[in-house]
């Protein structure tokens, strides 16, 4: 007779890795029906929005840039950014100073598929997080403290 499997949570609603896991795949699930629409991915939107918020205050953004902004792979990101080039929503030319990087910036249909997408995206986290209420303020702090403490 086989093992019996020995957990520490007592339940799947007791360990927090397993919710966080299963909010995660319904919120994408959302994400991705906004962004289909749109031709974007969930990555490639936040790669753009990582540039949008990046370009109010700085005009040489860089891939670091993006990468740290995000939080996500460096690798990834310049997959990714290769692919928002051929679709015609980032320009990527030499740096100025540094002539290993190169400075990203969005071109005018990118500004117009971003702000669109910031719009549904946005409307659809008020509709996925409703039920938070009041709470919605904390819950974003947890959030922010855990990337805090287990950013690499």
């Amino acid at each position: 007779m086989p093992k019996e499997i020995e957990f520490n949570f007592k339940s799947p609603n007791d360990s927090p890795g397993y919710l966080l896991g299963q909010v995660t795949m319904l919120w994408q699930r959302k994400q991705k029906k906004v962004l289909d629409p749109l031709d974007l991915t969930q990555t490639q939107f936040v790669l753009l929005a990582a540039l949008g918020w990046l370009s109010k205050t700085n005009k040489a953004i860089t891939q670091v840039d993006i990468a740290n902004q995000s939080n996500a792979d460096r690798m990834m990101v310049s997959k990714v950014l290769r692919t928002l080039e051929e679709k015609g929503f980032i320009t990527r030319k030499e740096h100025e100073t540094d002539t290993r990087a190169k400075t990203i910036r969005l071109t005018s249909s990118g500004e117009l598929v971003l702000q669109k997408a910031l719009r549904e995206v946005e409307n659809a986290d008020l509709d996925f997080f409703a039920s938070l209420d009041s709470r919605l303020s904390s819950f974003n702090k947890n959030m922010v403290q855990l990337i805090k403490e287990n950013k690499e």
